[in-house]
């Protein structure tokens, strides 16, 4: 432990700044911390260039302010992951080593470009930071991008309209250059004006975005697209896994829907993920009733369920999968959506091939889906995003960009438990809303179930475990933002602008080496 050591100075600003990065996420969600929560990151990078050992302090660092913020957001991966291994502590633990060796490397880096190019820490800073957490979002089998520093933030949604232009990464960007400007302002605040001059920069971005914001919201022009209803049955965990119990579960579903159906009347019936609890397969009665219940109320039916795809080769493939039951009681009239973005090791083992561990329970071995089905109903056309495939920028756009008028999130958080994980899940659909214009209805087993408008702004908001149903409007726009058509142009430009930092920082230190040569 002694290679990982700091001076007592680094501790207070490792400390807080970890817990101000915890205060600006779910279920704290406070507006502050976000603009100050890397002010001490960028001290201690800037306090690294003191010691006799600039690049292992800074890499410790780091590693200690990304493993102490990260191991306080994550902390419910213990409590989750419990529900499959004893060893629930060991991903934890990996997950946030990770991610802390990545916050190292990003505090050296910052460091090491400051001290060999003539650009600023208010301007490497938040590009490292924003092409580092692209990379995190993007790292194959392993990628993670829960809760990008942007999404911080999605509790204000006024005050994040700018992502239909720039996205949740462009948010984060924003963000973490506000962070560096006030970090620097503070350390030279005996230069007064410079230092009232930064504050007051920072707090003109805000009221701009705010005002951007506010026009937003008072301008944009919805259309509603019809009603849905979502069934949140909250079924436990273990329940789920019981054969014993999985009649009764499909039982109570229908049930519960026929009430859903009777009192509200809705366009669209929307379950759970892993709602049915095995496969249709197995259990052939449970399709014809589903079917029956949707053709009897002439209303189309998303249930998530697993789909086993057998081969004539005797193989077959298994997915996390959505099935929609149409008017005539089909489930065969468009295809299961089947889940493209999966959990590392619950639903896909990363790097190997998984059916080397299809022996062992609880090891994924899921298949992995492809660009998902745009449905086609009569009240409009939606795509389905499954669990966190709601973080997942790139799969809601594409919907969008196919002629998608919303969207549907279903998910099981059973396994979240009581923990801050079912708030920060749910926090991604905002951005998703906003960067799309385009209205979610979310159906989750014990809930967060909810509506989030194209604006951002959810509402019909269940609380956790209650086993209710909920049916509201929801609304889409026919505005096709310039995050749809372009994309996250925000992330590559930093990785870019990362590159070529480097490139001049590398470049700088080969010219010194040449100057100590010839001397």
């Amino acid at each position: 432990m002694k290679g990982l050591a700091l001076p007592r100075a680094d501790w207070p600003l490792v400390i807080g700044g970890a817990l101000l990065v915890c205060a600006s996420y779910p279920p704290f969600h406070l507006f502050v911390p976000s603009f100050i929560c890397l002010v001490p990151a960028v001290w201690l990078i800037v306090a690294g260039a003191e010691d006799q050992r600039p690049v292992r302090r800074r890499l410790v660092q780091g590693f200690w302010f990304g493993l102490l913020s990260h191991g306080l957001i994550l902390y419910w991966m213990v409590i989750a992951l419990w529900h499959f291994t004893p060893l629930s502590a060991l991903g934890y633990a990996a997950t946030i080593t990770i991610l802390a060796l990545w916050t190292g490397i990003l505090f050296w880096f910052v460091g090491w470009a400051v001290q060999r190019t003539p650009l600023p820490v208010q301007l490497i800073f938040p590009v490292a930071w924003t092409a580092l957490e692209w990379i995190i979002g993007h790292q194959g089998d392993i990628r993670f991008p829960w809760l990008g520093l942007g999404t911080s933030l999605t509790g204000y949604p006024t005050i994040v309209q700018i992502a239909d232009t720039i996205g949740a990464r462009g948010v984060t960007l924003l963000l973490a250059a506000a962070n560096a400007v006030l970090a620097v302002a503070w350390l030279r605040r005996d230069r007064r004006r410079f230092a009232i001059g930064s504050v007051s920069g920072v707090m003109v971005g805000i009221g701009l975005a705010a005002a951007y914001g506010a026009v937003r919201v008072a301008t944009l022009e919805s259309r509603l697209v019809g009603r849905v209803a979502a069934i949140q049955p909250s079924i436990g965990f273990s329940d789920k896994h019981d054969p014993a119990l999985f009649n009764a579960i499909v039982d109570s579903l229908l049930h519960l829907s026929q009430r859903a159906l009777d009192s509200t009347r809705p366009q669209l019936m929307t379950w759970p993920e892993a709602a049915v609890p095995f496969f249709f397969d197995v259990y052939p009665d449970w399709s014809p009733r589903i079917g029956a219940q949707a053709q009897a109320s002439h209303v189309p039916m998303l249930v998530g369920g697993l789909d086993l795809q057998r081969y004539s080769n005797g193989t077959y493939d298994y997915y996390n999968a959505a099935f929609l039951f149409d008017t005539t009681g089909r489930r065969d009239a468009q295809p299961p959506y089947h889940k493209r973005f999966l959990v590392p090791i619950v639903e896909r083992v990363p790097f190997v091939n998984p059916a080397w561990f299809r022996k062992l329970q609880w090891f994924g071995g899921f298949g992995i889906g492809k660009p998902g089905v745009l449905y086609r109903i009569p009240m409009g056309r939606f795509g389905v995003l499954i669990c966190y495939e709601s973080a997942f920028e790139e799969e809601s756009r594409d919907y969008r960009r196919r002629g998608a008028d919303f969207l549907v999130n279903i998910t099981n958080d059973a396994w979240f438990g009581h923990t801050s994980a079912p708030y920060q899940h749910a926090a991604h659909l905002v951005m998703r809303a906003i960067e799309n214009r385009i209205g979610v209805a979310r159906a989750a087993n014990n809930g967060i179930s909810e509506f989030v408008d194209p604006l951002g702004r959810t509402y019909h908001v269940t609380r956790l475990d209650e086993v209710t149903f909920i049916a509201d409007d929801v609304k889409t726009t026919d505005v096709q933002t310039i995050y749809s058509r372009v994309g996250d142009w925000v992330g590559w430009l930093s990785l870019m602008g990362t590159a070529m930092v480097a490139a001049m920082a590398a470049r700088k230190s080969v010219k010194r080496e040449e100057l100590e040569r010839e001397e």
